[in-house]
């Protein structure tokens, strides 16, 4: 190795020593904290990106805080539903889900669930994979949107965290399947991110991530330069009455606002398509995506203007 190739290869070792440093103060704060990582979307689909997406949570554990993966499957499920011949219709957003419908979409989401046990594990992290019937985690009632009954699909009307308590306490990431059950013993699918928010509120987290296909919130949906990197309750409903937030960026931040409502400290939305989006946003001073916070919550450094 020649002079040059030395002093490259020692800037490039130096920089990494200056991102761990950099870290530190987060890695304090966030020290036996609680986050909720919703995980879903193109993220899910890419394996690198996949790959990317566990071996962040695992950090986060293994730096000291308490993570938490809340998973989807939706792409997944309408793959196996045209797969075995059956018709996938959506009303109001939201997937018609008969019995049959529900048979799959268990199978499909615990299938998942396992194999996000496997990757966590593979990196010598402890994981357990659950779904929101274990420990009767996530009590239901049947969603009716407009009204409309749309089948096994479920509105959370509690949280029991006492499984969740003793997961974190014995060193564990829960990895959660959106699937929970009414009072009668049915089971119901729930919206992913529905099933984040409820659980994100009833631990108090102090952070949940939304893994997203898009940037974050922009104030203009076409140009990803517009990104705003972070809003107060009272600046996102603003941003909503005027109808900047719209479309499908509307449900993802009424979920935000509900969380941070409910006592979740910050709530990022992220590009779940980015490698390592976690911790970009976690521990660098720059930080990427949108964040959601309380009126009166402090701001960290890199959001001050």
């Amino acid at each position: 190795m020649d002079t040059y190739e030395k002093e490259k290869f020692m800037d490039q070792i130096t920089v990494k020593a200056e991102t761990l440093i950099e870290a530190l103060p987060y890695i304090r704060d966030f020290n036996n904290k609680r986050v909720v990582v919703k995980y879903g979307g193109s993220a899910m689909l890419d394996k690198n990106l996949e790959e990317s997406v566990i071996k962040d949570v695992a950090l986060l554990k293994l730096v000291g805080m308490q993570p938490i993966i809340v998973h989807g499957g939706g792409k997944e499920i309408s793959h196996w539903i045209d797969k075995v011949g059956m018709e996938t219709r959506f009303e109001e957003g939201f997937r018609v889900t008969d019995k049959e419908t529900m048979e799959i979409a268990e199978m499909v989401l615990n299938r998942v669930n396992k194999n996000l046990v496997q990757m966590v594990e593979h990196l010598g992290v402890k994981a357990i994979g659950i779904c929101g019937k274990d420990g009767g985690m996530l009590q239901v009632t049947k969603k009716m949107p407009n009204g409309k009954d749309i089948g096994y699909v479920g509105d959370i009307e509690s949280v029991n965290t006492e499984i969740l308590d003793t997961l974190l306490d014995n060193d564990f990431i829960p990895i959660i399947a959106p699937i929970g059950m009414d009072e009668k013993g049915e089971t119901y699918n729930i919206n992913a991110d529905d099933a984040a928010c409820a659980i994100a509120g009833a631990i108090r987290a102090e952070k949940l991530a939304f893994l997203t296909d898009v940037e974050g919130v922009c104030m203009n949906p076409k140009d990803p330069s517009s990104l705003v990197s972070v809003l107060n309750l009272i600046e996102a409903n603003k941003l909503i009455e005027s109808g900047i937030i719209s479309g499908g960026m509307l449900p993802k931040v009424n979920n935000c606002i509900h969380a941070v409502n409910e006592g979740v400290g910050r709530v990022h939305i992220l590009d779940g398509r980015r490698k390592h989006c976690l911790l970009l946003e976690f521990f660098t001073k720059k930080g990427i995506g949108t964040a959601i916070i309380g009126d009166d919550s402090e701001l960290y450094d890199h959001e001050m203007v």
